[in-house]
């Protein structure tokens, strides 16, 4: 077992470092040396803005997104187009789909996706609120942009069966060969669904 090199304070930040993601022991211990060097510069205001996050942040009742207003700011942002719906499932896909800055239109977070091995059940996400919004005569299309997992695509079929009846039409993200991907490179769950959803040039 290692000897403790610093005191319990000290141990307790590197843990509490080690726990986020893409930081593991090592990379822990440098963040927390750098946080104590930079004391003023930086450890002073990260401890203010996550006691200021921490107080603030709400899940927004309208798309269940995080941020300091509710409804949040891209639901009140009144140049987004309502007749469309992205459902995610999980808020770092908004931020994700936000950076591509591919479409300007309104947002769904699910809460994570069904997974019966795990537990998660239509009950443990907002599948009922989704179905609730998508039958608003505004909107007009639900795009599922679902991992391209088991998960993901049996939560994908389950929600668009639920909306058959709304008046929407309902789509996916396209799956298949990347910008820049090589298909030599590719698995074949990949490659075949480029094969079977090629368009036209």
């Amino acid at each position: 077992m290692p000897k403790a090199v610093a005191g319990p304070e000290i141990e307790r930040l590197i843990q509490l470092l080690a726990r986020l993601p893409g930081l593991g022991p090592r990379s822990a211990r440098r963040a927390a040396l750098h946080l104590i060097k930079k004391r003023e510069q930086l450890m002073t205001p990260l401890t203010e803005a996550l006691g200021v996050a921490r107080a603030k942040i709400e899940i927004c009742s309208v798309c269940g997104n995080i941020d300091t207003q509710n409804p949040c700011t891209v639901c009140t942002d009144g140049k987004r187009d309502p007749s469309i719906i992205i459902t995610i499932a999980d808020v770092a896909d908004l931020w994700a789909l936000e950076r591509a800055g591919a479409l300007n239109a309104r947002y769904h977070v699910l809460g994570g996706t069904l997974s019966p091995l795990d537990g998660v059940g239509p009950q443990d996400l907002t599948i009922d609120a989704l179905v609730s919004r998508a039958h608003d005569q505004a909107v007009k299309e639900v795009i599922l942009a679902l991992n391209a997992t088991v998960d993901g695509q049996t939560t994908a079929h389950y929600i668009s069966d639920l909306l058959h009846n709304a008046n929407v039409k309902v789509t996916r993200l396209a799956h298949g060969v990347p910008v820049g991907g090589e298909l030599d490179y590719l698995d074949e769950g990949t490659l075949s669904a480029a094969i079977r959803q090629r368009t036209l040039i």
